[in-house]
């Protein structure tokens, strides 16, 4: 388990409170307190992803590639998670223990249906949603 979702959601919240102006991966590395340069590679992240897209020249800066609220939490999640980075499972254990020869098929049906419903409820919520209510919560 790592930030890069959380992170990953501030950027996109973030874009979208910017009213369509691009920003700088210095100005959102400011409003996220981290560095500019790992603002970047999520950037590159999701822009892969089809979450956002770079205005270039001056001026220029990362803007949210489609409406905010077609952007689902779990957009984001597929975007910013790797497969193994959930629940990782042991690798190799012993095939001619019962135990180990089960063990792994088992954790995977059960983890597979977390994250199913891990995305589901990520799929609720957009990115609008949550910048609806950081403005109603900001005042």
């Amino acid at each position: 388990m790592n930030t890069r979702f959380a992170v990953a959601v501030h950027i996109l919240t973030l874009l979208e409170a910017n009213a369509g102006k691009p920003a700088t991966s210095e100005w959102i590395a400011g409003s996220v307190d981290t560095n500019p340069a790992l603002i970047r590679r999520q950037l590159v992240q999701l822009a892969k992803a089809g979450l956002t897209r770079s205005q270039m020249g001056p001026g220029g800066g990362a803007l949210l590639a489609r409406p905010a609220d077609r952007i689902t939490l779990a957009d984001v999640y597929r975007a910013v998670t790797a497969e193994d980075d959930i629940l990782p499972i042991h690798p190799s254990p012993n095939p001619r223990c019962p135990i180990g020869r089960n063990i792994q098929t088992l954790l995977e049906e059960r983890i597979g249906a977390a994250e199913r419903a891990l995305e589901a409820e990520l799929g609720r919520t957009t990115i609008a949603d949550l910048t609806e209510t950081i403005s109603r919560r900001a005042g």
